[in-house]
């Protein structure tokens, strides 16, 4: 798995050795990893670079992490982000209003770092299935996370690592609408600078090799808009 393929994890901590931590054992578990030390900071670096898993310690300078997950939440380019709320506070009262809020999980401090880990990847499974492993299905197409394979009404397909991709977000929420500039963030990453016109040239690539072996062109053009599936 290349680094662009690899699940982005935003760790928010405000001490310093527990972010080293914890993007230590991120790191050696497959994820790529991006820190903040306070609420402001994280909120900068999600919009910059959009995470797939947020880990969000309650108790932070500036802005707490209950207002960070409510603006998370609130905004467009980082609302399908996971967030892992990270706390000392263990009563109910507080794991209420920390989901109720818009975390998708709690978890209480002090916790074991092989648990952290497997609540990461239990919440990736969520929102990046394909990143996960696992097997995605749309119509006659099948996409095996796991295996990099793809295959449609039984035959396989042979696809470039960025068609792959390219489909693999596609499939991952069907009938959802991607804009050439979502789909640049997702498949080539903010750091890259190429044209949305790149977007086209490889959904023409992915067309082709979708219809292979026959069948009608799965991809939907929206005019005005971008790309679906199913």
């Amino acid at each position: 798995m290349s680094d662009t393929d690899k699940p982005l994890v935003l760790v928010v901590d405000d001490e310093a050795a527990q972010r080293a931590l914890l993007s230590y054992n991120l790191q050696a578990a497959g994820f790529r990893v991006l820190t903040a030390g306070d609420g402001e900071e994280a909120l900068l670096v999600a919009v910059e670079s959009p995470p797939d898993v947020i880990l969000l310690d309650w108790m932070l300078p500036r802005v707490s992490g209950i207002e960070v997950c409510r603006q998370l939440k609130a905004r467009a380019e980082t609302r399908q982000a996971a967030v892992i709320m990270v706390s000392a506070r263990s009563e109910e009262g507080d794991r209420v209003r920390g989901l109720e809020t818009g975390a998708d999980d709690y978890i209480v401090k002090p916790y074991s770092v092989n648990e952290l880990v497997a609540r990461v990847r239990a919440n990736l499974r969520r929102v990046r299935p394909v990143a996960a492993g696992q097997v995605l299905k749309a119509g006659d197409i099948t996409l095996d996370g796991e295996r990099h394979k793809v295959s449609r009404d039984g035959q396989d397909l042979h696809l470039g690592p960025t068609e792959f991709r390219l489909l693999g977000a596609l499939m991952e929420r069907p009938g959802k609408v991607w804009t050439r500039e979502a789909l640049l963030d997702r498949v080539w990453g903010r750091d890259i600078h190429v044209d949305t016109r790149t977007v086209d040239v490889h959904i023409g690539r992915l067309r082709k090799a979708l219809c292979a072996h026959g069948g009608a062109d799965p991809i939907r053009t929206v005019r005005g808009a971008g790309y679906a599936i199913g």
